[in-house]
């Protein structure tokens, strides 16, 4: 993959490894840094430290785009592993970060003793040489310096400062430095929690944390790519993939070897960025593009020692970019995108045995698939991996893992796709094709976007043919045996892609709005509530999801249905908050039955619910442009007059924006 370019002096500052959220990295370059990192012993000597801290995690607390301030809070009490259930701040770890120079302040409420070890993630070749008055380290050009605070059991403090190399006269300028800087540590971290507080865009009465829940979460969330500097955003912390052949390391641990990219998780991730940095925001959604393969394929996953070259996932990237190039305009980041995005739109229609890579029973539809010839070795798969059959890899093609509807179609081994066509990879197909049209007018190929148009102008021709059923009110997969009877939310996917008449998109609303099979105090399960398998609450089983609560949402908007959008936005928005307020989490799923957060506790695209809400109020919609303002739902009102109340929300790139690094 292309290195990322970095300036001269440049320091990449962050949590930016997955098992540091106590802790901070100090990027100079390409494969050179080194970190730093929290642990913290009890009295009766145990420690806590890595990933220990991910299940101590209390509070996900603000953290400014540029680093000028960052706050967590752990649980000291929390004993570490999935059971934890952290309910206090008993450890309150701050950074700001200046231009050269980082203070950092971590305070226990607990007995036990906190200290800052140095440590070098990735297995990085620079190590920090104790003194008598700090440590200093060599990073390339760049000398690198750490000073301490009185040593306290219950605090730690330290000031990290970073010189360009000089003349021999200049040695040690970086440690002397941080070593001016130390006295006023405590003042320099309250002004700069103060400044962030008093600047930060932010919301009020009872949508409290509506806009903080998106922005601190996935700040929080932002990683690096050693070898190649760049920033992304993956799945979750916990979702990077441990080293092929080794195994997973204890508990799931992620291995300090490796990273990992999600595909349409890095595009929804993009999206949830504007409400920090639209530069970061771009490039998320360019880390998630620079992990295609030479085919154009945009893999369900890619690590830097791994992935899964034989299939891809649902093709939001021209999406996400369009809308983001109108919320954040950015045409040299969009004219970057651009040759990625359009070798994926290719790798789904490219020629296979002469047909279609992923052509379904109709011409002109398409199936999800796995390339069997491309599958890697054992040696190179994660463990749950090995030994998947066509039929699992296809589902993990379409990022709903193990929705039931995928059970009526068999594989068919001979041309490697589930015997079907599928309604949901046919709108993402037709979205696609459509905002690939409109980004090449905007990048001045007219030619392209009428080539694309036309193609998408038959796909759409094709569905209404052949998926529609006027007797169901939907679009629904085409089996062998003719359409499925089983239907799921993403069964309304057509909405968003523009595909269904006036009339068509009127009959879809009315099965959406029925509340014996989807709509409800807690909305959009993933299958229709009368389905056998709504009960169980697994996984793609009846559970919420963020990513497709988003998607049907935007088709809402799309086709003028805005009450029924807006209702659709702030129940997931509810429920969203009231679970984070109640547990502190930001959750994978959520129980269709409860509203309760499921599976994993720290997901990256879970602020999707609470982006669809703020976007009631700010958005930057391809099909209407910019919106400001919205009537809420009678419900929300009813609830809170002072609901509507946003306070110094701005659009990233219409006003002061920070960056992560400088």
């Amino acid at each position: 993959m292309a290195r990322a370019k970095t300036r001269p002096g440049m320091m990449r500052v962050g949590a930016l490894e997955a098992r540091r959220w106590a802790g901070l990295v100090f990027a100079a370059g390409p494969d050179d840094g080194i970190g730093l990192r929290l642990v913290f012993t009890t009295p009766g000597g145990q420690r806590r430290e890595l990933e220990d801290w991910y299940w101590m995690v209390s509070y996900v607390g603000p953290h400014a785009p540029d680093g000028s301030y960052a706050r967590m809070e752990f649980d000291l009490a929390a004993e570490p592993s999935p059971a934890s259930r952290p309910g206090e701040g008993t450890l309150i770890l701050e950074w700001s970060r200046r231009e050269d120079a980082v203070a950092l302040r971590a305070v226990a409420r607990a007995p036990g003793r906190v200290e800052v070890v140095g440590d070098d993630p990735w297995g990085w070749k620079a190590r920090w040489e104790e003194t008598s008055d700090g440590w200093r380290a060599t990073l390339g050009s760049v000398e690198i310096a750490a000073a301490f605070g009185p040593r306290a059991g219950e605090r730690a403090a330290t000031v990290v400062a970073w010189e360009p190399r000089g003349a021999p006269s200049r040695s040690g300028a970086a440690l002397a430095r941080a070593r001016r800087l130390l006295p006023g540590l405590d003042r320099w971290i309250d002004d700069a929690r103060a400044d962030w507080d008093r600047r930060r865009p932010r919301s009020s009465g009872a949508a409290e944390g509506l806009v903080e829940a998106v922005a601190d979460n996935l700040m929080w969330t932002i990683l690096l790519q050693p070898e190649t500097g760049r920033l992304y955003a993956p799945a979750g912390r916990r979702w990077i993939f441990p080293k092929p052949g080794d195994g997973e390391p204890r508990d799931g641990a992620p291995d300090p070897d490796d990273w990992t990219v999600f595909g349409w998780d890095s595009f929804f991730n993009a999206l949830g960025l504007t409400t920090a940095s639209g530069r970061l925001a771009w490039d998320v959604l360019l880390a998630g593009l620079e992990s295609r393969y030479p085919n154009g394929n945009v893999p369900n996953w890619r690590s830097r020692l791994g992935g899964t070259p034989d299939r891809s996932q649902p093709p939001v990237g021209s999406f996400a970019a369009l809308k983001l190039h109108l919320t954040c305009p950015d045409v040299d980041a969009l004219a970057a995108a651009w040759p990625g995005l359009r070798a994926w739109s290719d790798w789904w229609v490219a020629d296979k045995r002469g047909r279609p890579r992923r052509e379904g029973l109709s011409p002109g539809l398409l199936a999800w698939g796995s390339d069997a010839g491309l599958v890697p070795g054992r040696e190179q798969l994660p463990e749950w991996e090995v030994g998947a059959n066509g039929h699992q890899r296809a589902a993990w093609e379409s990022g709903q893992d193990d929705l039931p509807l995928w059970e009526e179609a068999e594989w068919d081994p001979r041309r490697e796709v589930l015997a079907m066509s599928a309604v949901d990879l046919c709108s993402y197909r037709a979205l696609d094709l459509e905002c690939l049209s409109r980004i090449a007018r905007i990048l001045g190929d007219p030619a392209a976007a009428r080539r694309l148009e036309a193609e998408r102008r038959r796909l759409v021709a094709a569905m209404n043919g052949v998926l529609w059923s006027d007797a169901a009110g939907l679009y629904l997969d085409e089996l062998p045996a003719g359409l499925s009877p089983r239907v799921a939310a993403s069964n309304f996917l057509p909405l968003i892609a523009g595909v269904p008449s006036a009339r068509r998109a009127r009959r879809m609303v009315g099965v959406l709005r029925d509340p014996a099979r989807f709509w409800g105090e807690w909305v959009l399960p993933t299958i229709s509530r009368d389905d056998p398998a709504f009960g169980d609450q697994q996984y793609w089983r009846g559970s919420i999801w963020p990513p497709m609560n988003y998607l049907v949402l935007q088709g809402l908007r799309r086709y003028g249905f805005d009450e029924l959008a807006s209702e659709l936005a702030w129940k997931g928005a509810l429920m969203f908050l009231a679970d984070r307020r109640r547990t502190g989490f930001c959750r994978e799923n959520f129980d269709a039955r409860s509203g309760r957060g499921r599976g994993r506790r720290f997901q990256s695209w879970g602020p999707l619910f609470v982006l669809g809400a703020i976007e009631e109020f700010v958005d930057a919609c391809p099909w209407r442009g910019l919106c400001i303002g919205s009537r809420l739902p009678a419900f929300v009102a009813r609830e809170a007059a002072a609901w509507a109340r946003i306070e110094g929300l701005r659009v990233a790139g219409r006003a002061r924006t920070v960056e992560l690094s400088r």
